[in-house]
């Protein structure tokens, strides 16, 4: 008896060590709620063992407010994508390709045959170097700040050489972000570039 729990532990083993990560296109905004409904799923379907981990990779993320208040939120760092790390066979692919919000795996299509067949997307599991870069990208990436602002929005520096200064955004680069505004410096309008964490919005 033992000898054969052994024989089952040990193919449970191997059956996990060949799990690969596979990229889950989903419909926008809808990663987590796919993440949730997935994780329910798999183990009503009996396929848990085989889907293993199911992942968001994220980055921390600051929002500035119109109040100039600050709220910490998750940056999701491939909007649209889940990623799962399964054992792909026929019951997983299913079970992963009917949960609602999916819209398919990401792959190659598959041009065999014809007709209904057509079209059909093959899984493509995620290399090791790939599945290292996504990690490693959320966990070292510094926080991402938005920032509700626009252009002629009235501003306050709050640290930096110009704090305490007040002016006008002339120009917002989110992806940087930064802006720039125009000061009043020693009487004269004068844009300046500042870093997002550095003004506060005033009312």
């Amino acid at each position: 008896m033992s000898n054969e729990l052994t024989t089952n532990l040990s193919s449970q083993k191997a059956n996990t060590s060949i799990a690969r990560w596979y990229a889950v296109q989903v419909a926008s905004s809808c990663e987590k709620k796919v993440k949730a409904t997935l994780e329910q799923r798999s183990v009503t379907l009996g396929v848990n063992n085989r889907i293993i981990e199911i992942e968001i990779p994220q980055t921390p993320g600051i929002k500035l407010k119109k109040d100039g208040s600050r709220q910490t939120t998750e940056e999701k760092v491939f909007p649209g994508y889940v990623l799962v790390r399964m054992i792909l066979d026929e019951d997983t692919m299913m079970a992963v390709k009917s949960t609602p919000n999916v819209i398919n795996f990401v792959g190659a299509e598959d041009g065999r045959g014809s007709g209904r067949s057509r079209g059909h997307i093959k899984p493509r599991p995620l290399s090791r170097q790939e599945v290292n870069r996504i990690f490693k990208r959320a966990s070292e990436k510094k926080a991402v700040i938005k920032l509700d602002l626009e252009e002629k929005d009235r501003i306050i520096v709050t640290s930096g050489p110009f704090k305490d200064f007040q002016g006008e955004v002339i120009e917002v680069s989110g992806e940087r972000n930064k802006l720039k505004a125009l000061l009043s410096i020693f009487g004269r309008e004068t844009p300046v570039e500042l870093e997002f964490s550095q003004i506060n919005k005033q009312n």
